[in-house]
């Protein structure tokens, strides 16, 4: 588990930014925090170490009286989002402190986790990468199907997650190793490299990479 406090964006969407040396760098923007932390665990009270923290203001009447009170005792405003981080320790934290988009530097790496766009029902071509069957060769009305799935008479039925068509995308999906390209302050928008998964508009969550794998050395 990743045991680093993180921040929570909304994504705005991709552009790309030229780097001194005159390359081009698809980037995805994201508007991340600030965020108001709204409650500390402790492992004396509640058995673990972690912060609790909210993103994006709410109107007082959209929040449920037992939610409310959550708010009002941390002295924040209700928000959209909370999301809870598991730290080493939370020593260094207060409740109704902020996170911001200084958490990161340019260079580091993060990891990314959204929901994934909603596709629909989709074949195993599109969900799973199959091949489909071959074009001729006295194929009929069978080009984009999966192939067998079943078995001989023992053990007689098909086995559990068998690859088969279904609902594909609107899952929560974590990206590795994402390179954080720019930071922007002013702003609270921290530029990330390549596409991240969601819609303009998702809600994303960025945290230190738990598997760096040296690519903190690399260039964009």
């Amino acid at each position: 588990m990743n045991k680093t406090l993180g921040i929570i964006g909304k994504k705005l969407g991709m552009t790309q930014i030229f780097l001194e040396d005159g390359s081009v760098v698809p980037v995805t923007v994201i508007k991340a925090g600030p965020c108001s932390v709204v409650q500390k665990k402790t492992k004396e009270k509640d058995g673990y170490e972690a912060l609790q923290i909210g993103f994006f203001p709410k109107k007082g009447q959209r929040v449920s009286r037992p939610l409310s009170g959550h708010f009002k005792k941390a002295g924040v405003g209700p928000c959209y989002i909370l999301k809870e981080f598991r730290l080493e320790s939370v020593g260094g934290y207060e409740v109704g402190q902020e996170v911001n988009v200084n958490l990161f530097k340019p260079g580091d790496v993060v990891d990314v986790t959204g929901l994934s766009r909603g596709k629909g029902f989709t074949g195993v071509i599109k969900r799973h990468g199959f091949h489909g069957a071959p074009g001729s060769h006295g194929t009929h009305e069978y080009f984009r199907h999966g192939g067998s799935v079943g078995a001989n008479s023992f053990p007689a039925h098909v086995f559990k997650n068998m690859k088969m068509p279904g609902q594909h995308g609107n899952q929560r999906v974590t990206l590795q190793n994402i390179k954080v390209v720019d930071i922007k302050e002013d702003q609270n928008l921290i530029l990330l490299k390549g596409g991240l998964p969601g819609s303009p508009n998702g809600w994303i969550l960025i945290r230190s990479a738990i598997k760096k794998n040296g690519l903190t050395t690399q260039s964009a």
